[in-house]
């Protein structure tokens, strides 16, 4: 993987980011060509699950008032509220029961841009799952690359995981024409690598 090539192993886990309804063609806050990134993340998936490596899947999950929607002051339309078709994990996302999830921007106060921000069933954060599960290398990738996925990436690197960037199953955005490109400039400049199907390799896990 570019030059943090080393062979998998089972330091290494799988983020994926906030695969939802809201945030696929059709949805209330749409990434242009979001649902593309399914069936690659798809094969993401089967290899991490053939590897036995952690597989983690986040997904923004808004109350209906919050300072994140423009009606109290934020910057994005309504989406992704608790209990919504919206907010749901897309169905052809193929998870397993293995994948856990990590639900974040679920208070009024919260903006939930990291999945590092997030809390898994039972409240524990992401960042300690990982250390207990002994991850010291992480791959991330979904939706959107110039928010959500930038922010994940650069709170990995804050917290010493080597990371890599799926540029092939993450979509931006793009708010502003170029975000994409800023937020993959500023993933680099953080320390993270950019990465591919074609090179994700995972070793068996024991």
């Amino acid at each position: 993987m570019s030059d943090s090539s080393d062979a998998l192993s089972s330091s290494d886990a799988l983020i994926i980011i906030d695969i939802q309804y809201d945030f696929c063609p059709g949805g209330n806050l749409p990434v242009p060509h979001g649902d593309e990134v399914i069936p690659v993340l798809n094969q993401y998936i089967n290899r991490a699950e053939i590897a036995s490596i952690p597989i983690f899947a986040s997904r923004d999950y808004h109350p209906a008032e919050t300072v994140h929607f423009a009606e109290y002051g934020g910057l994005w339309p309504v989406h992704c509220v608790q209990g919504t078709h919206g907010a749901e994990l897309h169905k052809d996302l193929r998870l397993g029961p293995t994948a856990r999830i990590v639900t974040t921007g679920d208070t009024r106060e919260d903006e939930g841009y990291s999945a590092f921000e997030g809390r898994l069933e039972g409240g524990q954060m992401l960042a300690e799952a990982l250390r207990e599960a002994g991850v010291t290398r992480v791959f991330v990738g979904g939706l959107a690359t110039d928010y959500c996925v930038l922010q994940t990436v650069l709170d990995a690197r804050r917290e010493g995981l080597v990371t890599v960037y799926l540029q092939d199953a993450s979509r931006p955005v793009e708010v502003h024409p170029g975000d994409g490109s800023k937020a993959e400039d500023e993933m680099r400049s953080a320390g993270a690598v950019m990465g591919t199907l074609e090179q994700f390799q995972p070793q068996v896990r024991p």
